[in-house]
């Protein structure tokens, strides 16, 4: 279907990795709960612009610093198996979440450092000092351009990253409506279970992807 149109292949899987992994709980979600219930929503969608420009710094870096060392057929099949890994780990622990994680020394040292005061540089700092974000890139970038999701052509960067930036807005920007608007009813413990169905969702993923590795390796009958 999308054969013909690669670039809106590349939006779309931008659109839908970018939303999917801003659900599960982390420092910007629990800031926007927290800052938007108490000053608004316009303050929560400035943490949440912040976050997501420093989202798609660490996305564009990915494809463009790191994606292409994965080429090579030995290397795409290797690269096959670390994301079905990757995916039921990450499945797993959404899943297995249970409590608000604490902020971490990292981030601490980032914000005693830069001292953010605007609610862009709140959510900025944020994702800058989680370095699990730009892991996750780097293994989404490689395995999007393995299955060639996303073609290797700055084009098709762009869309990606665009895409990116769009779901990664969305989330945010819904967000901090839904806490600005009913922040007694939306608290840390909706958001954990919309994680766990992120758990749900990412396990689905891991089942599809193992499927296919096995129906590949049927296939070639190895």
């Amino acid at each position: 279907m999308f054969d013909q149109h690669p670039l809106i292949l590349a939006a779309l899987t931008g659109i839908i990795s970018g939303f999917i992994l801003s659900v599960p709980v982390g420092p910007v979600n629990v800031t926007i709960i927290n800052e938007g219930a108490r000053s608004g929503l316009l303050w929560g969608m400035l943490i949440g612009a912040g976050a997501t420009v420093m989202e798609l710094i660490y996305c564009a870096l990915a494809f463009t610093g790191f994606a292409s060392f994965f080429d090579g057929r030995g290397m795409k099949a290797a690269l096959e198996l670390i994301s079905f890994v990757f995916m039921l780990y990450l499945g797993v622990r959404f899943l297995k979440t249970s409590s608000i994680p604490a902020i971490s020394r990292v981030e601490e040292r980032f914000k005693s450092k830069l001292h953010p005061h605007s609610a862009f540089g709140i959510g900025f700092v944020r994702v800058m000092a989680n370095p699990g974000v730009f892991l996750f890139w780097i293994v989404l970038a490689a395995h999007f351009h393995a299955r060639d999701w996303v073609p290797a052509s700055r084009k098709g960067v762009i869309s990606c990253v665009a895409g990116v930036g769009v779901g990664v807005g969305l989330w945010f920007a819904g967000l901090s409506y839904a806490v600005s608007r009913g922040h007694r009813k939306f608290t840390q413990g909706t958001l954990l279970k919309m994680e766990h169905g992120s758990g749900i969702a990412m396990l689905l993923l891991a089942l599809g992807e193992g499927i296919r590795i096995v129906v590949q390796m049927a296939r070639h009958k190895f």
